[in-house]
């Protein structure tokens, strides 16, 4: 069994919430994206406290923590969180691997290819089938967006793991996937001391504007 847990992006309350709905036996994959928030420490500190049930990959987000690097981040809210984190955490998350094959399934942030490329559901397949054509597995977890879905390119099962901190998917809470099937845990969110303005789309509003500026 596994839980795929992705973009927690440091919502401590919203990952204590899921936590305490997956399974003792589950391995859970932690699929990028898990400490840029409100709880940036404390939430990477949770996690790793878990030891080797959990599995990590590394988003653009983690990346980016590491001065120097470029990406999609908000340079304040990289501020921020840097400073909440310990120069160890930050330098172990840039370590993290971009990829990971468990059992069969490969799971990535964004793509296969990088940590920053979005596509959604409505992304045309011509777009990016030439970044699955060459996967080996017959299924991609991937997330990045915030949302989740479940579509076929270049003949592979695609599936969106959707955001557990920081989700467009309506309604508000946090979602992940158990055995790649869909999960919704409600929470109450807190921002603590975040500095930034916490997104507030609707699913429609971010489905469009993603799928317009992405591949």
């Amino acid at each position: 069994m596994v839980a795929t847990l992705y973009d927690v992006h440091g919502n401590l309350p919203a990952l204590e919430a899921v936590l305490r709905e997956v399974p003792e036996d589950a391995l859970i994959v932690v699929g990028g994206d898990v400490a840029m928030g409100p709880f940036p420490q404390e939430t990477v500190d949770r996690l790793r406290a878990m030891g080797e049930r959990i599995k990590w990959i590394r988003g653009n987000a983690d990346r980016e923590l590491v001065p120097g690097e470029e990406g999609l981040a908000p340079a304040e809210a990289l501020e921020w969180a840097r400073a909440r984190l310990t120069p160890e955490t930050v330098e172990w998350l840039g370590r993290l691997s971009p990829t990971l094959l468990w059992e069969g399934v490969l799971y990535c942030h964004a793509t296969p290819r990088n940590d920053v490329d979005i596509f959604t559901e409505r992304t045309p397949e011509e777009r990016v089938a030439p970044l699955f054509a060459d996967v080996a597995q017959d299924v991609v977890v991937c997330g990045h967006t915030h949302m989740q879905f479940d579509r076929v390119i270049a003949g592979k099962r695609v599936v969106n793991s959707g955001s557990v901190g920081m989700s467009y998917d309506e309604p508000h809470g946090a979602y992940w996937l158990l055995d790649l099937e869909p999960r919704y845990t409600p929470y109450q969110l807190d921002t603590g001391d975040w500095p930034l303005e916490w997104p507030s789309l609707s699913r429609e509003e971010a489905v469009t504007f993603f799928t317009s500026r992405g591949l």
